[in-house]
C-alpha cells in the first residue's frame, strides 16, 4: 500500500505528540509501545519503523514537548516579565495538566536514571531554560544571574510536584502561590545569598 508524500512524517509527529503526553502524564517507566502505538491509532510493530527504541523516542518527545513548554513561557515573559513567566508556570491549570506541562517537573527523577545521550538533550534543554530566567534578573549583578536562576527554577520545579502530590486542593494552591512569591524573591538583590568562600 502506497501512503501521500510526507505520510511517514505525519505519523511520526502523531507518536512524538502521544508519548509526549503519556511520558509526562504516566511517567516514562509505565507507558508501554504497545499501549502507545494504540492511542496514536497505530500497530505496535509499526514502531520500529520510526524509532530504533523507546530511548530514542524519548528524547525526541522530550525536545517536542520543552520546546512547546518554552514558547508558552518566553510569550508569557514577553509580555510581564519574569513575574508573568513564574505566574504561568505556577498556575492551577499547569498543576492540574501534567500531560501538557512542563517535562522537566515531570520526568526529572526518572531521567536521572536514564542513559547519558538522553540526559544530555534533557540537561541542554534545562539550561536553554536557565538562560532565559537568567536574562530576566537584571537588578542582579551578572555573574549572580546563573545562580539566581537555577534557584529560581529549582523553587518552581518542587513547588509544582508539591503541589500536584497533595490532596487537599487548598494546600494545594497555598503550595503555588508560596512558590510564586518564594521565586519572586530569588530574583531581588537581597533574596539571593553570599556565595561560599
Amino acid at each position: 500500500m502506497r501512503f501521500e508524500k510526507g505520510h511517514k512524517a505525519e505519523t511520526r509527529k502523531r507518536i512524538v505528540k502521544v508519548a509526549a503526553a503519556r511520558f509526562r502524564k504516566d511517567g516514562v517507566a509505565a507507558v508501554g509501545i504497545a499501549g502507545l502505538m494504540a492511542e496514536a491509532g497505530l500497530t505496535h510493530g509499526g514502531f520500529y519503523a520510526h524509532f530504533e527504541s523507546k530511548e530514542a523516542l524519548l528524547r525526541e518527545a522530550m525536545v517536542a514537548a520543552m520546546d512547546t513548554t518554552r514558547e508558552r513561557l518566553n510569550r508569557a515573559a514577553e509580555s510581564h516579565g519574569l513575574e508573568g513567566l513564574v505566574r504561568r508556570y505556577l498556575r492551577p491549570s499547569h498543576r492540574d495538566t501534567p500531560e501538557d506541562g512542563c517535562t522537566i517537573a515531570s520526568l526529572v527523577a526518572e531521567i536521572a536514571r536514564h542513559e547519558t545521550a538522553t540526559r544530555e538533550v534533557f540537561s541542554a534543554r534545562v539550561d536553554t531554560f536557565l538562560l532565559r530566567i537568567a536574562a530576566h534578573l537584571t537588578a542582579l549583578p551578572e555573574a549572580a544571574r546563573k545562580q539566581a536562576a537555577i534557584g529560581i527554577l529549582g523553587v518552581m520545579l518542587g513547588t509544582l510536584q508539591l503541589s500536584r502530590a497533595v490532596t487537599d486542593t487548598a494546600l494545594s494552591d497555598s503550595v503555588l502561590e508560596s512558590g510564586i512569591q518564594a521565586a519572586l524573591r530569588l530574583a531581588k538583590p537581597t533574596g539571593l545569598a553570599e556565595p561560599a568562600q
